[in-house]
């Protein structure tokens, strides 16, 4: 016996095969596929949202040095010193308490014949780099250098 209908957009939508010769199917279960669709949706929005938070916090350690640099670069323009600095050697930061500057000089604080001046107190080890800016020098990397 073969069910007429009217209306033959219907078929897609009913569950059970219309014609006895109708391949066999089963429905399928929405709500399920939505679920799989979602989570997949979700897992490949957090590896995206991981990738850029990732390059975001590469941006924001680039601004930190930058913004480190800018203040050095302030701090030793700032200071005293009666020389023309060149690019890329490297220069030490003291704070001369008699006058309340800082001094910008060639000597680092284990290079002195004599010993650093009364009232002078080592601040740090600074490097002019091409752009015009100033980078603190760590005191291991400075360590290694003088080897």
């Amino acid at each position: 016996m073969r069910i007429e209908d009217t209306d033959p957009a219907r078929h897609a939508g009913i569950e059970y095969p219309m014609e006895v010769g109708a391949p066999v199917f089963a429905p399928i279960k929405v709500t399920e596929e939505k679920d799989k669709a979602v989570n997949v949706a979700r897992q490949n929005a957090k590896l995206e949202y991981d990738r850029i938070m990732e390059q975001a916090e590469v941006l924001m350690k680039q601004a930190n040095a930058l913004q480190a640099r800018l203040d050095t670069t302030e701090m030793v323009h700032s200071a005293k010193f009666s020389f023309n600095p060149i690019h890329g050697k490297i220069y030490h930061l003291y704070y001369d308490a008699r006058n309340s500057t800082n001094v910008l000089i060639q000597n680092g604080p284990k290079e002195w014949s004599c010993g650093i001046p009364d009232g002078w107190t080592y601040s740090m080890a600074v490097k002019k780099l091409g752009d015009s800016t100033w980078a603190v020098i760590e005191e291991d990397s400075l360590d290694a250098l003088t080897v």
